[in-house]
């Protein structure tokens, strides 16, 4: 339980100093949001919880090929910004696009001999 609740601190504090940063520079919060803060974390996670190499293989191949389907979303929603569309309808136009992006990628990988079960 302890390790459960360093994690969600630790995951915590990044989201915080994201949103600290992004106040006072848009470009550089961006930056540091960019960067695979939580997905390096979920992988020394999981592998301080597993030491198995092919399950953190299998979760790092998994985290680009769902990655990719929110690519898009980081270019609707300042699109939908910037056209005057208020913040809560693009967020969520955004997230919608995304999960429908989530479900194709779903039915599409395993067709192309992708396996990244959920």
């Amino acid at each position: 339980m302890g390790a459960l609740v360093l994690r969600a601190v630790i995951s915590g504090i990044l989201v915080a100093i994201i949103a600290i940063v992004a106040r006072r520079s848009p470009g550089l919060g961006g930056l540091i949001a960019s960067i695979p803060l939580v997905s390096t974390l979920g992988m020394i996670w999981l592998w301080n919880d597993t030491g198995d190499r092919e399950v953190v293989a299998n979760y790092v191949s998994a985290a680009f090929w769902y990655f990719l389907p929110t690519l898009p979303m980081f270019l609707l929603i300042p699109w939908m910004l910037r056209s005057g569309v208020s913040f809560w309808l693009s967020l969520s136009a955004g997230c919608g696009l995304t999960i429908i992006l989530y479900l194709g990628m779903i039915a599409l990988l395993p067709r192309i001999g992708i396996n990244v079960s959920l």
